[in-house]
């Protein structure tokens, strides 16, 4: 079982984009998906390199990860 920190959105931004103070994190965008509501937020780093970016995309069990949940797959249901 996964500890809560790394099931946190602040726990996956450390462990995918390692910020510090001299790397500060932009949240660029935040929002629902229109299809299917599902939150997920796009986080950005500047370094000398470049710009980074990652979205992270909220399950249905609460945790945040880098790709996104599985698709509703549509069920036949007997009556």
């Amino acid at each position: 079982m996964k500890n809560s920190s790394e099931q946190s959105l602040r726990g996956q931004i450390e462990k995918w984009l390692a910020p510090s103070p001299s790397i500060p994190l932009h949240v660029t965008r935040f929002s629902r998906a229109a299809r299917n509501g599902k939150r997920y937020v796009c986080v950005e780093t500047s370094l000398p390199a470049g710009t980074r970016a990652l979205f992270f995309f909220r399950h249905p069990d609460g945790c945040w990860c880098v790709f996104p949940p599985a698709a509703d797959i549509p069920r036949l249901h007997f009556i």
